[in-house]
């Protein structure tokens, strides 16, 4: 496929290129198509639907009506959520 490209430059975090070249040399590419490739999956996953984003909302309604309810003592969910966080880094 040919694309019409332009040029643009953009700043990266430190460990970003690196990350990049690692996907890159994985695919056989260069590491700016990896980054065309990211761009166009997320550009592609925006949705103004509001219509399927209802739906989906409704949908989730009562989806844990049976989960087993748990106690939590102050100050645990706030370390949990802190994990988590420190975990999708």
């Amino acid at each position: 496929m040919i694309r019409c490209m332009r040029r643009t430059n953009i700043y990266l975090a430190a460990e970003q290129p690196e990350k990049l070249d690692r996907l890159a040399a994985e695919d056989g590419v260069w590491r700016a198509e990896i980054i065309r490739r990211l761009l166009d999956r997320a550009l592609a996953d925006r949705s103004d639907d509001v219509a399927a984003d209802l739906a989906t909302i409704d949908l989730s309604f009562a989806a844990l009506a049976d989960a087993e309810q748990v106690a939590r003592e102050p100050g645990e969910r706030e370390r949990h959520l802190s994990q988590m966080w420190r975990l999708s880094e």
